[in-house]
């Protein structure tokens, strides 16, 4: 009988598995950040299992970037957010107002 290949999830949990020495030669505060990135590619597993990659290491660092630049992204939706409402809440452009610091 040929033997039951492992799940994605077992396939990634091994690989992340292969990186707890280098998690714990880590400060805690990039060991945190390290967890933060397993647990976002974690969320990709399903396109991890679909592209059934010979190298699967390759699979996790691809869906740690993505996850990484979602997260990007909805930080830059904010700023540009809270940049348009403090633009509108100055008066806008040729309201006048310099919208500047003031020098003290």
């Amino acid at each position: 009988m040929g033997r039951t290949l492992p799940s994605a999830m077992m396939v990634f949990d091994g690989e992340s598995g292969r990186w707890a020495k280098f998690r714990r030669a880590l400060r805690r505060e990039d060991q945190v950040v390290l967890d933060e990135l397993f647990t976002g590619a974690r969320l990709h597993v399903a396109s991890f299992a679909y592209a059934s990659l010979a190298v699967p290491m390759e699979g996790v660092l691809l869906a740690m970037l993505i996850s990484e630049r979602r997260r990007t992204k909805a930080l830059e939706e904010r700023v540009r957010g809270m940049e348009a409402e403090a633009k509108v809440n100055r008066g806008g452009p040729g309201s006048g107002t310099s919208g500047g610091i003031k020098a003290g």
